[in-house]
């Protein structure tokens, strides 16, 4: 019988808030409040999945990849 392998935790990665929802779609804005941003220029650090990838390529112009270290 095969060992059971431990999932492995994907890398975080640090995204950051730049650029204002103001006369953007409330969809955006509610994407951006889903990444967990409340204010301007704030960093958060979100694990490096599809699911989050996909919600920072929706808001691209509102938020950037911050490089660096995922601290």
């Amino acid at each position: 019988m095969p060992k059971k392998r431990k999932p492995v935790a994907p890398q975080p990665i640090r995204i950051e808030y730049y650029r204002s929802t103001i006369s953007h779609p409330d969809k955006q804005r509610r994407i951006v409040r889903a990444l967990g941003f409340r204010k301007l220029n704030q960093v958060v650090t979100r694990p490096d999945t599809a699911e989050i990838r996909g919600m920072v390529a929706k808001v691209s112009h509102l938020v950037r990849i911050v490089e660096g270290t995922g601290q």
